[in-house]
């Protein structure tokens, strides 16, 4: 009886046993499976991770292969208008210069003009009439009749009175019609006087008065033509010639000389 109670109690030790293994065994099984698995989560997670930085990198790779073709496209761009606007500054620079030759061009072509204009002008005075006031008297000349006339006074104020004679014949036979005969007759008179020549002298004066009694030079040639007659020793011609001097001109300062002479030949 007892080793039967025994035996029962052995074989329950032994079931408990055998339980207690095959609860252990299922649970170190079970712990097993579950490392298997969260080894497996871990590789695919680490996979996952990989793929996506993979991805990542190709992404920032592909970002910085574009963002360097941008940046040299950019500095192509940057020195295609660098090189423009060098161009432009050029071009600028050039049509500026261009200008400024325009400028001086311009300047010297107006002023050539204006010199033109100016010599043209003075051509064209030398060839107008020109207005003269002389002895009381005034008229138009011709710019040359005007030149050889004082060219002719100006020997006589040199007292090259031969050559001033000579000038002034030569001066009133090219113009017989000058507004300067009158003046051109007394001063070749006195030029004949100077040199002796009373006869030629005389007649020029008689001209004068003859052709222009009102000339303020008359009353000086009829005293003139006295002085001629006293040098030929005409006497009584001269007392005659201050005589009609001072009835027709009693008032003219040749008046006051020829009251001077006729007193000294009495």
């Amino acid at each position: 009886m007892l080793g039967r109670v025994f035996s029962l109690r052995g074989k329950a030790a032994l079931t408990t046993l055998g339980l207690g293994f095959l609860l252990a065994a299922g649970s170190a099984h079970a712990g097993l499976f579950d490392d298997e698995e969260a080894r497996r989560a871990i590789l695919d997670l680490r996979q996952r991770i990989d793929t996506l930085q993979q991805d990542s990198d190709k992404k920032t790779a592909a970002e910085a292969t574009r963002a360097t073709d941008e940046a040299a496209q950019l500095r192509r761009s940057l020195l295609d208008l660098q090189n423009d606007l060098d161009a432009q500054r050029a071009d600028l620079a050039k049509l500026r210069g261009e200008n400024e030759q325009l400028a001086r061009d311009l300047a010297e072509m107006q002023r050539k003009q204006k010199d033109g204009a100016q010599a043209l002008d003075d051509r064209l005075r030398k060839l107008e009439p020109v207005h003269i006031t002389l002895d009381g008297k005034e008229f138009n000349a011709e710019p040359v009749e005007k030149r050889d006339y004082e060219a002719s006074l100006a020997l006589f104020k040199k007292s090259d009175f031969s050559n001033a004679a000579n000038s002034f014949v030569d001066f009133l036979n090219r113009n017989p019609q000058t507004g300067y005969r009158e003046s051109a007759l007394f001063w070749l008179g006195n030029a004949q006087y100077a040199t002796k020549d009373f006869k030629s002298a005389m007649a020029n004066f008689r001209a004068l008065v003859s052709a222009s009694p009102e000339s303020v030079r008359a009353p000086e040639a009829l005293l003139a033509i006295a002085n001629c007659q006293l040098e030929s020793r005409d006497s009584k011609g001269a007392r005659k010639t201050l005589e009609d001097l001072l009835a027709s001109y009693p008032s003219s300062d040749a008046a006051s000389a020829a009251r001077d002479r006729l007193a000294r030949m009495k």
